[in-house]
């Protein structure tokens, strides 16, 4: 319910800010296991990605976040968790494929920090690969300066399990290109 109520209301207020509007809605499964996967240029990013998604969207924050009161409890009310920066963290990653397996939505940055300008970390694919959740790629558009036009567009969703060279040595790294492809062909769209 408190997700339902701050997801309208953060709705609204992008909407007057910033003037936000989404692209490919459509292109988002109404049921099982999706990896919203989106450039990354702001701390605003994660509500953009969400907002106007009808299915509630888990994110991993780090976790520093979680330690910030009142903040921490309301992240976690939202359905984000935490994830150890500057590494591996195994929990994150056991938790967000125990998240897919139960046929919910992830949202993700694979650049990991925001303007990392394309260059992506694995952990998306990762994830991806081992919950054949669907990938839809996710493109904000705009630079989060008020009263300006932005847009936060969802392109078709990708099946990783479907496209990979089976027989490739780094499965990983060739999920994780087409995974950026589909980013930068969607943000370069007009």
């Amino acid at each position: 319910m408190l997700y339902v109520f701050f997801r309208g209301l953060l709705a609204i207020i992008y909407k007057l800010i910033f003037r936000l509007e989404a692209q490919g809605l459509e292109n988002i499964p109404d049921e099982g296991a999706v990896i919203l996967a989106s450039n990354h240029i702001s701390n605003f990013d994660p509500p953009t990605v969400g907002i106007y998604v009808k299915r509630k969207v888990h994110f991993m924050a780090k976790e520093e976040l979680f330690k910030v009161p009142v903040f921490g409890p309301l992240i976690t009310a939202f359905g984000a968790f935490p994830v150890k920066r500057g590494g591996v963290s195994k929990d994150a990653i056991k938790s967000a494929i125990t998240l897919l397996d139960s046929g919910k939505v992830m949202g993700i940055f694979p650049e990991g920090t925001r303007g990392a300008s394309g260059a992506a970390k694995k952990g998306a694919a990762m994830i991806a690969l081992r919950s054949d959740a669907k990938v839809v790629p996710v493109a904000i558009k705009g630079g989060y300066k008020p009263f300006r036009k932005m847009y936060v567009c969802y392109g078709e969703p990708i099946t990783l399990s479907a496209i990979i060279d089976a027989s490739s040595t780094d499965k990983l790294e060739q999920a994780t290109e087409v995974i950026m492809a589909a980013i930068k062909k969607l943000s370069s769209n007009s």
